[in-house]
């Protein structure tokens, strides 16, 4: 019972060191020259570790960007208005999409990684729309287009907007620092669709 605990906590002890290691080169290093044997030795771990524990390097940006968004994700949930519930749908999605472009100007060089790595896999995982937190927030998007507007094409138009933080343009003006810019935009699309 007890070596079981020690593996478990081991584990967790690693997961973080990866997940730090992984966070603090991307911080430094463009995401083409982070790698997962430079992730692992930055980590003191084994590259089969990180492949043990992520299976691959898409699973693990992917892991370190759910890490990144867990707060947005219960702040939707339960947290107060407008961003959580009991505000007007579009109020709920202009702070939604205020929140996503905060959220994507602070982990700029992340963003790029972890679509780096779905662009270089092969095989279906590494489509766009299978990442959790894309559909996570798709779907939120989608159910507040569709409560505010039920003759729009609420599942379209919510990867429209969801899509366009993945979209080149927008992702250089937010790591260039204009992440008002984006979110002012973001605003104006919002607000227009619902008014």
């Amino acid at each position: 019972m007890g070596e079981q605990r020690a593996e478990r906590a081991d584990a967790a002890r690693n997961r973080r060191a990866i997940l730090g290691a992984a966070e603090e080169l991307l911080r430094c290093h463009a995401p083409d020259e982070v790698s997962i044997e430079r992730i692992a030795a930055a980590a003191g771990v084994g590259k089969g570790t990180v492949f043990h524990r992520f299976g691959s390097r898409v699973g693990l940006m992917r892991a370190l960007m759910e890490e990144r968004v867990h707060a947005l994700g219960e702040a939707v949930a339960g947290g107060p208005p407008p961003l959580g519930p009991g505000a007007p749908p579009r109020d709920r999605l202009v702070a939604f999409l205020d929140a996503v472009v905060g959220v994507a100007a602070r982990n700029g060089r992340l963003i790029t990684a972890h679509d780096h790595a779905l662009a270089t896999r092969r095989h279906a995982e590494g489509r766009l729309t299978d990442n959790p937190v894309y559909l996570s927030w798709h779907a939120h998007v989608t159910s507040l287009i569709a409560e505010a507007r039920p003759d729009l094409d609420a599942d379209l138009v919510a990867h429209v907007l969801v899509g366009s933080m993945h979209n080149e343009g927008v992702a250089r003006l937010l790591l260039a620092g204009e992440s008002e810019r984006v979110a002012a935009g973001m605003r104006a699309m919002a607000e227009s669709l619902l008014r």
